[in-house]
């Protein structure tokens, strides 16, 4: 059974530059504002693990994600003054997908397609 679920995920893992994780921790708490308004995100939280750190994020469809990326542009630039992205992964429905292969083609993702499943 086909899914009709338009969830997009977006799955960034971040290294952090030798000395630089407490600076990039005040980033997420930035981030975490700035995004805790937008009407499009469905999760968003940051995991560290030392100096390696995942962006738990996911929007109600491509549109939620292109908002968010407008709303954060700026943040996302100054945390890659002191943090590599070292994976990106987006996931959702094919058609959600092809709306972002453009915008988020400078950040190299790598896209999975959502073919079975629901979301309650």
């Amino acid at each position: 059974m086909p899914t009709s679920d338009t969830c997009c995920s977006v799955v960034p893992y971040f290294k952090v530059h030798e000395g630089q994780l407490e600076a990039f921790r005040e980033l997420c708490a930035r981030f975490t504002e700035a995004t805790s308004n937008e009407s499009g995100v469905l999760y968003y939280g940051f995991s560290f693990d030392g100096d390696e750190v995942h962006c738990r994020e996911g929007y109600e469809d491509a549109a939620g994600v292109l908002a968010h990326l407008e709303n954060v542009g700026t943040l996302l630039q100054e945390s890659l003054q002191i943090a590599d992205i070292t994976r990106l992964e987006v996931h959702g429905p094919a058609e959600e997908l092809d709306e972002l292969r453009g915008p988020l083609m400078e950040l190299d993702p790598q896209f999975f397609t959502l073919e079975f499943g629901f979301r309650r």
